[in-house]
């Protein structure tokens, strides 16, 4: 296994994997282009891992890793590439739109805001939207109005109507501003999780710790991945559809829900000092959330990278 940090990204590769992916042939189908992911955690997960399977067809001195706020570039200079995060959870505004400090004690969304965030993605030709984890609660309390202003209208509404209206203004955004004749448009479906061990048939209060198989039974799916809220993706595509827009579903859940044991589980950057209670009990911080690289965000590339050479 080969390791290489690039700005605080640690990419491992891993030499006997043959992926069905070419770095050089899409480095050379991304010159002079901007390849965007747009969204929470788990789009920068796939992110990180575009950029580790990348980076090996460029020379040290040809590439460069480069923050600004919510975006950040990985600029392969020979080609005049960029692959790019921009962190927008919700994708239209929220109080959780700080790159850093995001984690609120309440989520407070303006479902009609989008500008501040997309004007730093108009002109990209690939674009990679997700948006689904931040959204997993029964109510969300959405503002009318600018955080700024005293006089702002705050109600709060339901899943998963608050999450059709965010959409409904994302994809009025897209249709106004996207040049379908330069910009191919995708958007991720959920990202399922592995936080309860009784959805496959283990004991009680555990989750993805200590896991080292994925889950054999042919169509599983976890309570963490809601149908309802893929419909609303489905629906509002649908609706892009129609009116000459198309935005390409990359479907990676089904494919992920098996993957139970790729997880960083405990083997991860910890924000907080762990507690004695937390060391006594290891399941209790593992992330079963997020995906382990080399993993699963690297098959995901793969459909994305199929879906460009369309």
């Amino acid at each position: 296994m080969a390791v290489f940090e690039l700005c605080g990204i640690v990419c491992f590769r891993v030499k006997t994997y043959k992926l069905r992916f070419n770095a050089t042939a899409l480095l050379e189908r991304l010159r002079n282009k901007r390849l965007v992911y747009v969204g929470d955690s788990l789009n920068r997960n796939q992110w990180v891992s575009m950029v580790c399977l990348i980076e090996s067809a460029v020379p040290p001195e040809l590439k460069s890793m480069h923050t600004n706020g919510s975006l950040t570039t990985f600029k392969a200079t020979e080609y005049n590439a960029t692959i790019e995060f921009y962190w927008a959870p919700l994708l239209v505004e929220s109080n959780s739109d700080h790159p850093v400090n995001h984690r609120l004690p309440e989520r407070i969304v303006r479902v009609q805001a989008i500008e501040k965030h997309a004007r730093h993605w108009t002109d990209a030709d690939f674009l990679v939207f997700n948006s689904y984890l931040w959204w997993r609660r029964s109510m969300m309390s959405v503002l009318w109005g600018s955080f700024e202003s005293s006089d702002g209208i705050y109600k709060e509404v339901g899943m998963p109507r608050v999450y059709e209206m965010a959409l409904k203004t994302w994809s009025d955004w897209l249709e106004v501003h996207v040049n379908p004749n330069k910009t191919k448009l995708f958007f991720v479906s959920m990202s399922p999780t592995h936080q309860s061990a009784e959805e496959w048939g283990v004991t009680s209060g555990e989750n993805c710790y200590g896991e080292t198989e994925p889950i054999k039974e042919e169509g599983y799916k976890g309570n963490a991945s809601d149908p309802k809220m893929m419909r609303v993706v489905e629906n509002v595509l649908g609706e892009l559809k129609t009116r000459g827009l198309d935005v390409q579903m990359l479907n990676i859940t089904q494919l992920s829900e098996y993957r139970k044991e790729g997880h960083p589980s405990i083997y991860r950057k910890q924000w907080d000092a762990l507690t004695e209670k937390q060391l006594a009990n290891p399941s209790s911080f593992a992330d079963c959330i997020h995906w382990c690289l080399p993993g699963v965000p690297d098959i995901w590339n793969e459909l994305l990278y199929a879906y460009i050479f369309q």
